[in-house]
């Protein structure tokens, strides 16, 4: 059987051998530990071309690792409307160079609130992102637009916030659930009740059958009164990452999982680990 989730990591593998080295490096390696899916780290902008995206398409099918993209963090879709124009390119080219590379989901900050209520910017916010969405359907690009839950309380990016972003068709939310538990930093979203509560009202948003498609990003992580300050490992975090499997085992949930600890694959491999411990699922080769 295969697994209910894929693993991988946010940027390539650290171990990643210096030949071939890079993304295509990255995706073989990953695929030699097992892992079998990478988001590709585009997060401090787009540098590559369409042979390079070409390379990346082909190794990951022979490899059958599942590609993703994190966007530049630069993007924020509350920025006024003189930043506005550039800041979009950052995520429609993440979106164009992605969809090239052979990935399905880009994964990008929405941004922040500027100390405006979340209900004000949102008003703002889901009219240019449907207009990206537009854009890129009307370009043949078929890509998922995934907001993703944020670590600071002052960021745009609350369960709440993402929920509402994913009511345009082609936006599904990227569930950072190390973000989650920092983000009110009163240590918080950290039971099994709490990740049940939250996977619920994710069903109920978006259907039963989005449980079926989750992307998650996960990693110890480090926090204070204003919310998340840095990732850790997963042994050193106060996470409980066994209730929180449990309740992504008993509401049904399938998809990716990937790690953005500082030992990228070590914890991906652990993640995995865990995972068939507490699903009981195994692979078989």
């Amino acid at each position: 059987m295969t697994l209910s989730f894929r693993f991988g990591t946010v940027g390539s593998p650290l171990a990643t051998p210096p030949r071939p080295g890079g993304t295509v490096g990255g995706v073989r390696y990953a695929a030699s530990l097992g892992l079998d899916a990478l988001e590709l780290a585009w997060v401090q902008g787009v540098r590559l071309g369409e042979a390079a995206c070409a390379a990346i398409r082909a190794a990951a099918q022979q490899c059958g690792v599942a590609l993703s993209v994190h966007a530049p963090y630069y993007i924020n879709l509350n920025a006024d409307e003189e930043k506005w124009p550039r800041l979009r390119k950052y995520l429609m080219d993440a979106a164009h160079y992605g969809n090239l590379a052979g990935a399905t989901d880009i994964v990008f900050h929405p941004g922040t609130y500027f100390g405006r209520p979340a209900s004000e910017v949102l008003g703002r916010v889901l009219p240019r992102l449907q207009a990206c969405v537009d854009e890129l359907r009307a370009a043949g690009n078929p890509v998922i637009l995934r907001p993703e839950t944020s670590g600071k309380a002052a960021m745009l990016g609350s369960l709440e916030d993402v929920l509402e972003l994913a009511k345009i068709p082609g936006v599904v939310p990227c569930l950072d659930f190390a973000h989650l538990h920092a983000r009110l930093g009163d240590g918080s979203m950290n039971t099994y009740e709490e990740w049940m509560d939250a996977l619920d009202r994710y069903r109920a948003a978006l259907g039963s059958q989005a449980l079926k498609s989750l992307h998650i990003h996960l990693s110890g992580i480090d926090y204070g009164p204003k919310g998340e300050k840095n990732h850790l490992v997963l042994e050193e975090a106060d996470l409980n990452f066994r209730d929180l499997m449990r309740a992504l085992h008993d509401s049904g949930a399938r998809g990716r999982m990937l790690s953005e600890s500082p030992i990228l694959e070590e914890d991906a491999l652990k993640l995995r680990a865990l995972w068939c411990e507490i699903s009981g699922e195994a692979e078989v080769p």
